[in-house]
């Protein structure tokens, strides 16, 4: 009965300190963890980013965005760096919008924000705009 508190303690401590050293390695993994809020919100940004992918693939918007001088490429970069509160606030607009000229009001639209943004030197998508600055 001795030998077995004996081997209890000294078991019991080793276990003591490899949890007390777990906790301080495990310490920064755990500022690492996402929030279910988060998840879903990133997730359908991709969702609302694909969708916007998958229309650049429609006919009348590739002739509208070549007519508007505007190359395919450049609005792709534009939509994969677009945060999710934009994403959605564009996805809304285009929910609104009239189906047949909703479309190019929604890419004119988006091609205002490019020249905003070029304008106020966030970006430099286009090179005929100066920056005001």
């Amino acid at each position: 009965m001795q030998a077995v508190r004996c081997y209890t303690r000294s078991v019991s401590a080793i276990m003591a300190l490899l949890m007390i050293l777990s906790s301080i390695w495990a310490t920064p993994a755990s500022a690492n963890i996402v929030g279910t809020g988060e998840l879903l919100t990133e997730q359908r940004a991709d969702i609302d980013r694909e969708a916007l992918m998958n229309m650049l693939e429609r006919e009348d918007v590739k002739s509208t965005l070549a007519s508007m001088g505007v190359g395919e490429q450049e609005v792709r970069d534009r939509i994969q760096s677009l945060t999710p509160a934009e994403l959605a606030d564009f996805k809304q607009q285009l929910a609104e919008a009239p189906a047949g000229e909703g479309v190019v009001g929604i890419i004119v639209l988006f091609l205002l924000v490019f020249i905003i943004t070029d304008m106020l030197c966030a970006t430099d998508i286009f090179p005929f705009v100066n920056c005001i600055r």
